[in-house]
C-alpha cells in the first residue's frame, strides 16, 4: 500500500511539474521569440544578414532616439506609482478604519470606474486636461492612468488595512501616536505587500499603455515607448522593419519581467492579504 501510495505521489508531482513547465514555456515562448528575432538578420533590416545588434542601433536612433521615449515612459510610471500609492494608502485606510457619512456609496462610485469603458471617456479626460493646463503633459497622462488604477488599487488596500488586527492600531494610539503617525510608523509596513501589489499593477498598466498616450500626447518628444514602438511600423510602401521592431518589444517586456521577477513573492502575499477580507 505504500508503494502504490507513493507511485501515486510521484505520478501526481509528475504531472504538476510536467504541466507548469508547459505552461511556463507557454507564456514564455512569445518573449523569447521576440528576443530570437531581434538578433536575426533580415533583408531591409538593421541586421541584414548573421546576428548581431544591428535592429537595437537602428532602433535607438528612431524618431527623438529611444533615451527619450524611455525617459518619458519612466516619468509617467514613476508619477502614476507614486501618485496611487498615496491616494489608495490614505484612501484605503479611511476606509477600513473610519465611519463617515456616504462611505459605501463613495465606495461603491469608485469601484463603478470599472464599469466605464476605457476608451469613452480619454477625449472628455482631454479637455477636461486642457482646463487645468496639463494638456499634452506627461504629468497629466500620469493623472489619468492614477484615476483608472484607483478602483483595485483602493479595494486592495482597504482588505489589506481590514486584514490587521485592530489591536495593533490601538497599542500604537495608546503609546501617544495620532492617527496619521500610527499609519506611517506602524500600519504601512503590516500592509507592505498589498502596496507592492498596488505599485506593481500601476506600473505594468502606466508602462505598458498605448491608447491613452496615443490619444493624450500630440508631442513626438513626449510620446512613450508603445506609441514609439508601434510608430515604428511606418514605413515607406508599408513596408515594416520586423527586426526592429522586435527590438523595441524586447526594451519594453524585460523591465517588467525583472520587476515581476523580483517582487513576485511580496505580490502573491499581498493578493493573499488582500483576499481574506472584502
Amino acid at each position: 500500500m505504500r508503494t502504490a501510495h507513493g507511485m501515486r505521489g510521484a505520478a501526481a508531482r509528475g504531472g504538476y511539474h510536467s504541466t507548469a513547465t508547459a505552461l511556463a514555456v507557454l507564456f514564455l515562448f512569445p518573449l523569447l521569440w521576440s528576443g530570437w528575432s531581434s538578433v536575426k538578420g533580415q533583408p531591409g533590416s538593421g541586421q541584414a544578414s548573421g546576428y548581431g545588434l544591428g535592429n537595437y542601433r537602428r532602433m535607438a536612433d528612431f524618431g527623438e532616439g529611444i533615451g527619450t521615449y524611455l525617459a518619458n515612459t519612466a516619468a509617467v510610471s514613476a508619477m502614476t506609482v507614486a501618485g496611487t500609492l498615496a491616494v489608495s494608502t490614505l484612501g484605503g485606510y479611511a476606509f477600513a478604519r473610519f465611519r463617515f457619512p456616504g462611505k459605501d456609496a463613495l465606495f461603491l462610485a469608485t469601484l463603478a470606474i470599472l464599469m466605464v469603458p476605457y476608451a469613452t471617456i480619454l477625449i472628455p479626460l482631454y479637455v477636461f486636461l486642457g482646463y487645468l493646463g496639463l494638456q499634452n503633459t506627461l504629468v497629466g497622462l500620469s493623472l489619468v492612468f492614477v484615476m483608472f488604477q484607483l478602483p483595485f488599487a483602493l479595494f486592495m488596500m482597504r482588505n489589506s488595512f481590514e486584514a490587521i488586527p485592530r489591536e495593533l492600531e490601538e497599542a500604537a494610539l495608546v503609546d501617544g501616536c495620532g492617527t496619521f503617525r500610527t499609519l506611517t510608523r506602524v500600519l504601512i509596513h503590516a500592509v507592505r505587500p498589498g502596496l507592492t501589489t498596488v505599485a506593481l499593477f500601476a506600473f505594468l498598466a502606466s508602462w505598458n499603455d498605448f491608447f491613452a498616450p496615443l490619444i493624450l500626447l500630440n508631442d513626438g518628444e513626449k510620446f512613450t515607448l508603445p506609441v514609439a514602438v508601434v510608430s515604428m511600423t511606418q514605413r515607406t510602401f508599408g513596408a515594416i522593419d520586423y527586426g526592429m521592431l522586435e527590438a523595441g518589444v524586447v526594451v519594453m517586456a524585460v523591465p517588467c519581467l525583472l520587476l515581476f521577477l523580483v517582487l513576485q513573492r511580496s505580490y502573491v502575499r499581498g493578493f493573499m492579504s488582500g483576499a481574506v477580507r472584502g
